[in-house]
């Protein structure tokens, strides 16, 4: 099972004291965040893409191509790689590059965002944002796996003799997670490829997550990739956590409340019991992360949303003190007990990283 945190780079005013960082104070937050997810022993950071204010991620490769140089463990992905708006050849050949520069600690999530405007920005039409999906990464998976392409579809100029440089690392494409909250087609998508399928719940209720990755799961199977069981599934979380439950909520509550995605509506005690976020003591955030397992299956990656809605860096890491020291050290031993023969335990990982553990194991 792996454990880590995705960030979506907002720039939140602080409620508590009105104070907004700047965009250079975010960004170097987030890989700050990345290199303390290694040193509390989490195994992914992942960073979202966006286009627009009040985002700041607007080019994850460069991120995760400086955290690289930095960390030796952790691997590092997306929490969105606009599939829809981005080329595919420019994909292929910015994960590839960034594949080699981390020696094979990279996979990526494709989706198409939340933002509607970001369509017309890149010249698309938000109307085809599933044909788009579908086309897009039809081509960035034949990219990766065919030296020379010829290709040709309906959203951008076709492909002669054309080859992606460079190739993916020994051969061996990043794996790819496929991440929607409410579109089965993706889930079938993820399915037609044996691909992962990541479901970031976290603003709904755990039976409509249940449902999507239920269907992947049967999907998977059709399409002979093996059992439902053994489909590659990943969940968002969203935490918030203090010694003491009380003291938890108490402080938390001023940043939900004016969260520029959830503020002014639902109460924080109506959106805790309907959806997946979880305020309250390290022990408390075990025990529901637990019940995932119960909707959903034994899955592969749980990532956890930490940093948004204005928190300061130093509360930020001291809650991810917390997650690695108290929280995923238990967590990891009860889904590994949990976990039936034959079911994966992690997403697929790169024989480059594969062999350097190896190597670090033997040292």
């Amino acid at each position: 099972m792996q454990f880590g945190i995705f960030t979506v780079g907002d720039v939140t005013p602080d409620p508590t004291d009105g104070r907004t960082p700047s965009e250079h104070e975010r960004i170097k937050a987030m890989v700050t965040l990345a290199l303390k997810a290694e040193e509390v022993g989490l195994d992914v950071f992942a960073t979202g893409e966006h286009h627009n204010p009040p985002f700041v991620p607007s080019s994850p490769t460069t991120m995760l191509g400086y955290i690289a140089a930095r960390t030796e463990r952790l691997v590092l992905s997306t929490s969105t790689t606009l599939i829809t708006t981005n080329d595919p050849v420019k994909i292929a050949e910015d994960y590839a590059m960034l594949q080699h520069l981390a020696d094979g600690r990279v996979d990526l999530m494709t989706g198409r965002g939340n933002t509607g405007p970001v369509y017309p920005w890149f010249g698309q039409d938000i109307r085809q944002g599933l044909p788009l999906a579908i086309e897009n990464y039809g081509l960035l998976h034949k990219l990766w796996r065919t030296d020379v392409v010829d290709w040709e579809g309906r959203f951008r100029t076709p492909l002669q003799g054309f080859t992606s440089t460079p190739r993916p690392l020994d051969g061996v494409p990043p794996f790819v997670w496929h991440g929607s909250i409410r579109s089965p087609e993706i889930a079938e998508q993820a399915a037609y490829y044996g691909d992962g399928f990541f479901h970031n719940n976290i603003f709904w209720p755990m039976e409509h997550t249940r449902k999507m990755v239920g269907l992947y799961r049967q999907r998977y199977a059709h399409h002979g990739h093996g059992t439902p069981e053994q489909a590659i599934v990943g969940l968002g979380g969203q935490v918030f956590m203090r010694k003491n439950s009380q003291d938890a909520v108490r402080e938390f509550r001023p940043y939900f409340d004016n969260a520029p995605v959830y503020g002014h509506g639902p109460s924080l005690e109506e959106f805790t019991e309907q959806t997946p976020l979880t305020v309250g003591s390290p022990q408390e955030v075990i025990e529901r992360t637990l019940t995932f397992r119960e909707s959903v299956g034994d899955y592969q990656r749980q990532l956890f949303l930490m940093d948004h809605a204005g928190l300061p860096l130093k509360t930020v890491l001291e809650q991810l003190d917390m997650l690695g020291e108290e929280v995923v050290p238990v967590l990891r031993e009860e889904f590994a007990r949990l976990r039936p023969a034959g079911v994966p335990e992690a997403a697929p990982a790169h024989p480059a990283t594969i062999r350097k553990e190896s190597v670090r194991g033997s040292s």
